[in-house]
């Protein structure tokens, strides 16, 4: 029962990473328009560096129920 559990927090978490790289990427190019006014790139730039750490998190959390999964 508990693979079956490691594995459905494995497929969310793998999902909730790819949102996150989806949301910095869409937020690193806000960041990157020229003309786009600064306050935006700002807030856009804050927005990736945010979302990249949630990417990272969900990453991991992912690889330990993957592994969990295994055993």
């Amino acid at each position: 029962m508990d693979n079956i559990k490691n594995a459905a927090n494995y497929v969310a978490d793998s999902v909730k990473g790819a949102a996150s790289t989806g949301s910095k990427e869409a937020n690193k190019q806000v960041a990157k328009d020229g003309e786009a006014p600064l306050g935006t790139r700002a807030s856009a730039a804050k927005d990736a560096v945010g979302d990249k750490f949630d990417e990272q998190k969900h990453d991991r959390s992912a690889d330990l129920h993957k592994e969990a999964a295994k055993h």
